[in-house]
């Protein structure tokens, strides 16, 4: 079975045909930046685009950075306010004529992880955190995704998302060492461990291939590691979400 997923980034879109089968992407990736206003149509049409290269019809799985009920966007995030409310299935769909399944972009990297890679022989209770523009947070139990965990929504201090202080775009923002902005990613990493208490916390996104740069920093009372699939872990899960939808 071969499924387009699709992965929705603060500053990227990207997509490619994926094998359910063997975990693995059949052909190369495509991307696309994100457009600058990050609002509902100019993102269509960027999905739309993607879409168009692959020239394919079926249904799609997809990777969206908010909160997603039922198909419909109930906080923006990082993206624009416009999207709250929308059905983001049904606006794909309109632009693309195919039908979509969507959902949390780091629920959808850690199915991936959970089932083809770094948690794939784990048990108990997992955390995926993927760093990035912001903080995102994928939890499963027994290998079966609990939805829209959105820690890094979290206040801490003076700011009013923890991301805004230890997401690797504050790295770059701030000009962070890694070891500056591992003692912040620290501190993230033991507030959730406090509230939550899992036996393994997966870190992946864009970051997760420095991971030698900043390991040595980080101390956290339960067992850490990076994720295996990179930045092919959001298509990946974006597609897998299909399967598990639908039951095929």
């Amino acid at each position: 079975m071969e499924i387009l997923g699709i992965d929705i980034g603060g500053s990227g879109i990207k997509g490619a045909i994926v094998n359910l089968q063997t975990g693995k992407i059949s052909v190369p990736k495509f991307r696309i930046p994100t457009p600058r206003s990050r609002e509902p149509e100019e993102m269509a049409q960027a999905v739309k685009k993607l879409v168009e290269h692959f020239n394919y019809q079926g249904i799609v799985g997809c990777g969206f950075p908010s909160i997603v009920k039922k198909g419909v966007c109930k906080d923006e995030g990082n993206l624009s306010k416009k999207w709250v409310g929308i059905n983001i299935e049904e606006l794909f769909e309109k632009f693309t004529g195919c039908k979509f399944t969507v959902i949390n972009d780091a629920d959808a990297a850690g199915l991936a992880e959970v089932k083809y890679g770094a948690g794939k022989d784990e048990d108990g209770f997992i955390l995926m955190i993927t760093v990035g523009t912001g903080l995102g947070s994928g939890a499963y139990c027994g290998g079966e995704l609990i939805p829209n965990f959105e820690l890094g929504q979290l206040s801490y201090e003076q700011y009013e998302k923890i991301e805004d202080y230890a997401a690797s775009s504050v790295k770059k923002k701030e000009n962070l060492s890694y070891e500056e902005w591992a003692e912040r990613f620290n501190v993230f990493l033991n507030h959730i461990y406090k509230i939550l208490n899992p036996d393994l916390i997966l870190v992946g996104g864009g970051i997760s291939k420095d991971w030698k740069q900043y390991v040595d920093y980080l101390n956290v009372n339960t067992n850490l590691a990076p994720a295996k699939l990179r930045n092919s872990a959001g298509i990946l899960g974006a597609a897998l979400s299909v399967k598990k939808k639908f039951r095929e």
